[in-house]
């Protein structure tokens, strides 16, 4: 498992012309330097000199770190023939070698000096959408199921392309990324479980136990 490239944005104009510019072009760059947001959207990206366009949104200490598998870049290479370089689909961290969707929530993972742990899914939004620029690609893209992942950062340090990711420690749950992901694109199943083991930090919590609540009422009437 190891980091197989460290991304940083350039800004580009919101495709969606929702915002006035977006962050989602990640371009490489030989390291990135870790720094720990502010704990709310708009405070900012985890990565020195990153950028964030939709404040509301982005950022802050559950969305400080983004990851994307190369694995799963060549996989949209196939289904859309055509080619994603590495920071394409949003990520600061490209990865190899590890499979993001079944990483548990809150699991911790060291890269280099930096200690970092999984946090929340991403939510496919229509900036997305427009960068890809594929008809139907966010039903594809949450039909299929892997968004990657968002980290949070425990010790901030610098992470260098080529650096090896290692495990430290096991969350006692079996909530996975992936999970978390149907749980909050809408299998309601897998909404109770993950509200019930109550792995997610609080207000992403309080939000999927809300969607729950508000679905089970709808089903009542």
């Amino acid at each position: 498992m190891k980091v197989l490239s460290t991304n940083v944005a350039v800004r580009r104009a919101d495709p969606s012309g929702r915002h006035e510019y977006t962050g989602i072009d990640k371009q490489p760059q030989p390291t990135i330097a870790l720094e720990i947001p502010g704990p709310n959207y708009g405070d900012g990206s985890g990565i020195h000199g990153d950028s964030i366009g939709d404040h509301q949104h982005h950022g802050g200490a559950d969305k400080a770190v983004y990851a994307f598998a190369r694995e799963e870049l060549d996989y949209w290479e196939t289904e859309l023939q055509r080619e994603f370089r590495d920071g394409f689909f949003g990520e600061n961290l490209t990865t190899s070698g590890i499979n993001l969707a079944e990483l548990l929530i809150n699991q911790q993972i060291k890269i280099g000096d930096a200690l970092l742990e999984v946090s929340i899914p991403r939510s496919p939004c229509a900036t997305f959408a427009g960068w890809i620029n594929e008809q139907g690609f966010l039903k594809s893209f949450t039909d299929h199921g892997d968004c990657g992942a968002y980290f949070r950062i425990i010790t901030p340090s610098t992470i260098t392309a080529g650096d090896s990711m290692e495990f430290v420690g096991k969350p006692d749950h079996d909530v996975t990324m992936g999970m978390a992901f149907r749980a909050k694109m809408g299998d309601m199943e897998l909404a109770r479980h993950v509200v019930k083991i109550g792995c997610l930090a609080p207000v992403h919590h309080e939000q999927l136990r809300t969607k729950v609540a508000k679905y089970d009422a709808r089903q009542q009437r």
